[in-house]
């Protein structure tokens, strides 16, 4: 990742974020991109939005040793725009070989762009905090940080969903004990568990 070069991200950035945390984590957290402190540093979420993600879970309570936390895309967007479609698209690969080595029973998107990575037909705006499922995992979507600290009532709304955390783990682990193996071999369905 700290070498790519498939799409134009790579020509403005001061470090790839590929992202950081436990290689053990049940608890995979997707961001949108990485921003002006995440290049600079070369890991995710430690600018003012990650000390709010980092406040909202330790009411959890939970820390940054607990889960794993990446990027749908891993270099930075210019001027923090959303990412586009194709760096998207090039960065799926490795979001996705992220996905099969962590093995996570929870994803938690955070924000609009990696919430439809997942959930295509999902709207942030009615979506969040509700626990759904994924491939047989639980799909946990999330207003982002950044949108919290923008507006009081949106993040009043995430220090409220990110408590339902833990009932998205023991749900991870009724979806896990409920389906069989050819269950969870489905093609890509969101179910309420």
């Amino acid at each position: 990742m700290r070498s790519c070069t498939k799409c134009a991200l790579h020509q403005t950035r001061t470090n790839a974020v590929p992202g950081s945390g436990s290689p053990n984590a049940e608890i995979l957290i997707i961001g949108e991109g990485p921003g002006f402190n995440e290049d600079e540093q070369g890991l995710p979420f430690v600018g003012r939005s990650g000390k709010l993600l980092d406040e909202l879970l330790a009411a959890v309570p939970l820390s940054r040793d607990d889960i794993f936390i990446t990027n749908v895309v891993k270099c930075r967007p210019p001027d923090n725009r959303d990412p586009l479609p194709d760096e998207v698209a090039a960065c799926r690969p490795y979001l996705e070989r992220q996905l099969q080595l962590l093995n996570p029973k929870v994803i938690v998107t955070l924000g609009r762009v990696s919430m439809l990575r997942y959930y295509p037909e999902g709207k942030i705006s009615e979506d969040h905090g509700k626990i759904l499922e994924w491939e047989g995992r639980i799909l946990f979507p999330l207003y982002h940080p950044a949108a919290g600290l923008r507006n009081p009532a949106i993040k009043r709304e995430l220090q409220k969903d990110v408590l339902k955390l833990p009932e998205a783990l023991r749900a991870s682990t009724n979806s896990a004990n409920n389906s069989s193996p050819s269950e969870k071999n489905k093609e890509p369905n969101i179910n309420r568990p």
